[in-house]
């Protein structure tokens, strides 16, 4: 179970990956229109959610790490020339990973040993 959750963390982060880089004529039409910062937010939020389900013992290199890759991605927006990068959107996607990272760290157990599996 540990590596199916592990595959779909990983799958989550190349597609929010390319979906940020691609330019946008790319992506489908939204089938709703969400506020900019909030679609970061809850990107970030929902890579949190599946990093820390998958490595519950690595919490703070996934936090960090996702944290970084934000910021990465608004880099590589800059850099790519068809995207705007901008700090406010790492900003959103930081508020997504602490959102989820935040009543992690306050739930005792943090789910492991009773929701999933002790991973050996």
């Amino acid at each position: 179970m540990q590596r199916l959750i592990a595959v779909g963390f990983w799958c989550s982060l190349l597609g929010l990956t390319i979906a940020s880089l691609v330019p946008v004529e790319l992506l489908p039409p939204q089938a709703m229109n969400i506020w900019d910062k909030a679609q970061h937010a809850l990107g970030f939020a929902w890579l949190a959610l599946w990093g820390l389900l998958a490595y519950p013992r690595r919490a703070g290199a996934v936090v960090a790490g996702l944290i970084l890759w934000g910021g990465l991605i608004e880099l590589m927006q800059l850099a790519a020339g068809w995207r705007y990068g901008e700090w406010i959107d790492w900003l959103a996607d930081a508020i997504g990973v602490l959102t989820v990272w935040l009543p992690w760290r306050l739930l005792p157990g943090r789910l492991t040993g009773r929701v999933l599996p002790a991973r050996t």
